[in-house]
Formats: structure tokens, C-alpha cells, sequence
């Protein structure tokens, strides 16, 4: 039987707490030692503790589900519906929108959809007809096909003359695309805890044709590119390298292999924000331009790679230029960090921006300020926070009209 702990970000794990015991710290301590800076979690004294990043890690037969939080609540099924929410908002996954008393009956929601939503999209795939590729390929045949390949020809074929080794290719539903999928789906039915999705895995690996092993690496995903005749496999490939790519096996003791799907909140709320102002501010404000993540040099060594600078969202009007900064935590008070402040300075300066903010979660009004300095115009920055909703079209709404109003108040 599978069971479910459910923490918040940069909160502590210890032994024995709620099921989590000495096997599956020994998991994680195996998954923490296989990077040098490994971003998921720190290791404590018989424990570990979250960092930024939120999502699940399965460790055998106990899913920890790592939940976002913007304010000091502890209700999980508010922010878990907020934290899948954002996820389907900034399109960072393609999921139907799970209702509140589903997610309530189900804690490890995020990774059962995904797991859901893979074995729909193998199901569509079947039905509709896997695609054919040509593959290269060469074997000791009895006739000629294609080239004959002269060194392994005299190699393999001093005694049996009656054959001949060639190269060729071959019209075949065995290539990397279906291996991939294939790979991913044999893997699914290993980690697979929830007993009414089984039988769909099972009749799936009955009917998916029996594939070649490949070696998944994250070099592979890039080399796969799909044409129009397989454009429509671009949903399965996508959950299928996730789930790859974040396996790791535990091959010392075999039984507590450890699947982690994290996102970095500070990512997830950066793409999120500027998702919703491409969506809800460009129709509203004719004549709006805004880019993610503007990259400038500003500093470039006699040797070695240049430094760069890159605020994550830059709005471009016939009004100014504003930069905007994201930023996921709680201000403990009613203004930010000095290191926040010099950084948007520097925004400021460097982009020769009309106006900076630092965009955070949060309630409350705008706050604005000034730099001072001697000789110089004032440059005025600003604090927009943001109220978390459970609603993520309120959500959205709230974010455009405070960012609206900023860009277009009289007096920059």
C-alpha cells in the first residue's frame, strides 16, 4: 500500500515522522549524492529540508508531495489546487483542470494526472495508428538487402556463404519515437500505485508493439524532432521525457527508486506572471510589447565567458520602458531586501527603463520609492504585490489591472 506525506517548501522531513522512515531517507541521500549542487532538498540531521522547489518525489511505496505557500495557512488542498493551477496557466503542463473534490481524495494529484494524462495520450495513439519511420539497420541475411557491409560480410560469413551481412533500412513502428514512449510506458507500470489506472497500463503494453531498448538521455530529447506526419506525439513525448529524465533507480537495494517532478517556485511564478500579461495586458493596452528574460553583457573577462544580465520581464510602450521583476517569498516587511533594491537599480540603469518593480506575493496597496542620487533625476521603483486566489481567472485578472494601472499612471 502506498502512502502520501504532504509538506510545504523549506519545511523539514525528519525520521519517523508520519511514515517516513530510515529506508527512504537512505533513497534520498543516494538522490542528493548524485549532483554536486543539488537544488531539490538540503540533508539535516536524520531528515532532509525542502528548498524553492515544490512538486512530488516518490521514493518506493511513499509519495512526498511538496506544496507551495505564500502566506502562514496550512490548508494543502487550497494550495495544491493554486500550485496545479498555476502549472496549467503557464502552460507548463497541458492537463484538464481537476475539480476541488477530486484533488481533495487524491494528495498526490499532480503526479496521477500526469500519469493519467500519458496513458490517455498512448490510448489516442494506438487508436489513431502508430506511425511508421524509416531506421537503419543491418543483420546476416540469406539474401541482399541494400549494401552489403564487406568487412562483417568476411567476418561472419567465412563458413555460412549461403549468407550475406548487409545494411539497410526499414519501413518499421520500431524507431526512437515509439521506443521512447514504449520505455516510459514499461516504466510507468513499475511506479504506478494507483490500482484504477493499472489495467489501462496493462492492456497498453499488450498492445504497443514490442520495442528496442534505448538509452535515454537528455541528448536524445533533443535530437527527436517531430515532422507533421508525428507532430500529434508532442504531448506523450513531452510527459515521457519528465518522467524519464527524473528517474533514478535505485540500484543498490532495488525496491525504493526515487521519480521527482519539481518545478522551482521562483521559475513557476515568473512564467506564470508573464504568461498572464501576455494573455490579459497585450489585448488591453494596444501598442504593448513584453519579452521574458532580456539578456545583456555587461561584463566581459580578457579570458572566459561574459557575465549577462537578464530581468525577467521587460514591457515596452510608447508611454516608457518598465522592468519588471518576480520574485516568489514574503516580505517580512513593508519594503524589500537592499539586494532586491540594487538589483532593480541596476535594471533600472542598465535597460534605461522609465520605471521598475518588484512583483511578489503578497496583499495590500502599491508601494513606491526613489533612488536617491546626488545630481540625478529620481528613478522610482515600485512594490506590486500580488493576492493569491484560489481562482486562477481572478488570479490572472488581479495581476493584469495592478500592472495596467502601474504602466499607465500619470507621473512616472
Amino acid at each position: 500500500m502506498s502512502k502520501t506525506i504532504t509538506v510545504f517548501e523549506h519545511q523539514s522531513l525528519r525520521l519517523d515522522e508520519a511514515g517516513f522512515d530510515k529506508i527512504h531517507l537512505e533513497a534520498l541521500q543516494r538522490f542528493h549524492g548524485e549532483k554536486p549542487d543539488f537544488p531539490y532538498f538540503a540533508l539535516i540531521h536524520k531528515g532532509v529540508k525542502f528548498n524553492e522547489y515544490v512538486g512530488v518525489v516518490q521514493v518506493g511505496n511513499l509519495m512526498i508531495e511538496i506544496l507551495p505557500k505564500a502566506d502562514q495557512g496550512q490548508d494543502s488542498d487550497r494550495w495544491r489546487r493554486i500550485f496545479i493551477g498555476m502549472l496549467r496557466a503557464s502552460g507548463i503542463m497541458d492537463l484538464p483542470a481537476p475539480s476541488s473534490s477530486r484533488l481533495k481524495l487524491k494528495p498526490n494529484a499532480l503526479l496521477q494526472l500526469y500519469f493519467e494524462r500519458y496513458v490517455s495520450e498512448l490510448e489516442r495513439l494506438l487508436h489513431r495508428g502508430l506511425a511508421k519511420k524509416y531506421r537503419k539497420t543491418e543483420g546476416n541475411l540469406h539474401s541482399v538487402k541494400g549494401r552489403i557491409v564487406f568487412s562483417k560480410h568476411i567476418r561472419y560469413n567465412v563458413v555460412h556463404q549461403e549468407r550475406v551481412y548487409s545494411a539497410y533500412s526499414e519501413f518499421s513502428r520500431d524507431h526512437v519515437l515509439h521506443q521512447v514512449l514504449y520505455k516510459a510506458l514499461k516504466l510507468l507500470s513499475r511506479i504506478n500505485n494507483a490500482s484504477t489506472l493499472q489495467s489501462r497500463i496493462d492492456r497498453l503494453l499488450l498492445d504497443f508493439p514490442e520495442q528496442t531498448d534505448v538509452k535515454v538521455t537528455p541528448a536524445l530529447f533533443s535530437r527527436i524532432i517531430l515532422n507533421r506526419n508525428t507532430q500529434h506525439y508532442g504531448q506523450a513525448l513531452q510527459i515521457a521525457r519528465m518522467l524519464l529524465l527524473n528517474y533514478h533507480p535505485d540500484v543498490s537495494r532495488g525496491h525504493h527508486d526515487v521519480l521527482a517532478i519539481l518545478f522551482d517556485m521562483n521559475l513557476l511564478w515568473e512564467r506564470f506572471v508573464f504568461k498572464t500579461l501576455q494573455q490579459k495586458l497585450v489585448p488591453k493596452i494596444p501598442g504593448l510589447l513584453i519579452n521574458a528574460q532580456n539578456r545583456m553583457e555587461f561584463w566581459r573577462p580578457d579570458k572566459g565567458r561574459s557575465a549577462h544580465m537578464r530581468p525577467d520581464i521587460c514591457i515596452e510602450h510608447e508611454c516608457g520602458k518598465f522592468i519588471i521583476d518576480t520574485k516568489w517569498k514574503l516580505l517580512d516587511t513593508i519594503r524589500p531586501s537592499d539586494q532586491d533594491l540594487r538589483q532593480m537599480y541596476v535594471y533600472h540603469t542598465y535597460f534605461e527603463a522609465d520605471r521598475v518593480a518588484l512583483v511578489y506575493p503578497g496583499s495590500g496597496e502599491r508601494i513606491s520609492g526613489t533612488y536617491t542620487e546626488p545630481g540625478e533625476e529620481a528613478k522610482k521603483c515600485s512594490l506590486l504585490p500580488i493576492v493569491v486566489e484560489d481562482d486562477m481567472q481572478d488570479m490572472q485578472k488581479g495581476i493584469a489591472d495592478k500592472i495596467s494601472n502601474w504602466i499607465i499612471e500619470q507621473n512616472p
